[in-house]
């Protein structure tokens, strides 16, 4: 009970007391009536009840907030593909566009792991996620008025640190929140959702006119990372700070002694955080994990209609369904995931996307493919945010942001090489191999998953 809920009880105890110089157990008989004047005061439970039930909803707020945010990205991660067609044909560049783009999103996410350690030092959560937002704002900014080939790649690395600032942290808040499975389960969701939507956005965009303006689709991003930006820094505006100094000393002697502990305490962060088995088996995990999911979604068209001889046109909805399955995986199968034991269900998950994805292999019909492919998305769905949720569980707290951002950063190097590396053995052998990569990469992620650490009781 705080401070000023015993003032609010007790006061007028006091003055009902003066008035009729009653003895000190008598006053509190009095306190206690419920007369006309008492049953209006809130009582000491009331005012916690009530503080209580604000919290609550700053946190509803700030969930829906991260929740948004992943939409974001997901509207960003989601609408390139059907773009490189018209993008290859505005700049006359070929193929080797993608690994460009690859490349670069990679190093966003690798400056993000290198600087966040040193930014939570001088940061708040809020701060950090506000600067997040504003670097994607940047991204799309750039994007939108067709600028040079060089800038239209560049502009990739804004989104993506971008993305991992308010990724990474946005995790790591949702990690500690009551229900917390539920809740990342939401906003991972919200991914989804976005990958979603960006797709037929971008693909309406761009074939509107004979001659397309492509460009013009990322003024949709761009309006919806303005939202993105007033948002989060709303919702977390708490934290939306740099961290204090000292005042006990000189200002500059301060200033020079705040800044040697901030890069002390970075580096021994950093040092203690690459020193845990458990950090480096779960990017792993991720490693193989995302290079599954990208690897499928980015080449399953081209295979189906290389392989399979489908319609181009048709097919090309077809990472729809993928990125449709996930999204409701990982709203439906939180709560089972997390009831029946998250190391028991996504190995189980892990059984059954490889099963389908054999049959992906083996049962040569366009229409079983897509089924599959929706299917697989659907039981892969809850990988990302279970894996969020045990390392949240296993990583120390005082290490966790920079865990995560390790492994994150080795997530996308996992989406990153892999789909290069199908593309250039499609490129001698034909893109038949994208099977049996995706089946060896299933098999990694489940193998990597069973050696993980156990979550002990009290870490639960």
């Amino acid at each position: 009970m705080s401070e000023a809920s015993r003032a609010e009880v007790t006061v007028p105890v006091e003055l009902h007391d003066r008035s009729s110089k009653q003895p000190s157990n008598t006053a509190q008989a009095l306190a206690r009536e419920p007369d006309e004047h008492n049953a209006s005061m809130p009582t000491a439970e009331d005012v916690e009840v009530q503080a209580n039930s604000k919290l609550e909803k700053a946190d509803l707020i700030r969930l829906i907030a991260s929740g948004f945010a992943f939409f974001c990205s997901g509207i960003n991660d989601g609408s390139l593909g059907p773009l490189i067609p018209y993008v290859l044909q505005e700049y006359h560049v070929n193929t080797n566009f993608v690994s460009i783009v690859y490349g670069v999103t990679f190093f966003g996410w690798f400056t993000a792991a290198a600087t966040n350690a040193h930014l939570t030092q001088i940061f708040d959560l809020g701060s950090i996620l506000t600067i997040g937002a504003i670097l994607q704002l940047v991204a799309h900014c750039l994007r939108a008025w067709n600028p040079p080939f060089g800038l239209f790649a560049a502009s990739f690395w804004f989104a993506h640190l971008g993305q991992a600032y308010q990724d990474m942290h946005a995790n790591s808040w949702v990690a500690t929140v009551k229900a917390a499975h539920r809740w990342l389960g939401f906003i991972h969701a919200m991914y989804m959702a976005g990958c979603l939507v960006g797709p037929f956005v971008a693909t309406g965009v761009a074939s509107a006119n004979s001659v397309s303006k492509w460009y013009l689709f990322y003024t949709f991003p761009t309006g919806l990372c303005v939202i993105n930006v007033a948002a989060t820094a709303y919702a977390f505006r708490n934290t939306l700070a740099i961290k204090k100094k000292g005042r006990s000393l000189d200002d500059h002697v301060v200033a020079t002694a705040h800044t040697q502990s901030r890069n002390k305490n970075a580096v021994k962060e950093i040092r203690e955080t690459l020193k845990l088995r458990s950090v480096w088996i779960l990017a792993l995990y991720f490693f193989f994990f995302l290079g599954v999911a990208i690897t499928a979604g980015g080449w399953v068209v081209t295979y189906l209609v290389d392989v399979r001889k489908g319609d181009l046109a048709d097919m090309g909805y077809v990472p729809a369904g993928y990125y449709g399955g996930a999204f409701v995986g990982r709203l439906v199968l939180a709560e089972p995931t997390h009831c029946f034991g998250e190391r028991l269900m996504i190995s189980i998950y892990v059984v059954i996307c490889l099963a389908l994805q054999l049959l992906f292999w083996l049962v040569p019909s366009i229409i079983v493919g897509a089924v599959t492919i929706s299917l697989l998305g659907f039981f892969s769905g809850p990988f990302f945010a279970t894996g969020i949720s045990v390392g949240s569980k296993l990583f120390p707290r005082h290490i966790q942001h920079s865990a995560l951002a390790v492994v994150f950063v080795v997530g996308q190097i996992g989406g990153s090489v892999f789909p290069a590396i199908t593309g250039l053995i499609a490129a001698r052998s034909g893109v038949s191999v994208l099977q049996p990569i995706l089946v060896g990469l299933i098999c990694a992620t489940g193998l990597t998953w069973l050696i993980l650490p156990r979550v002990n009781k009290h870490q639960e």
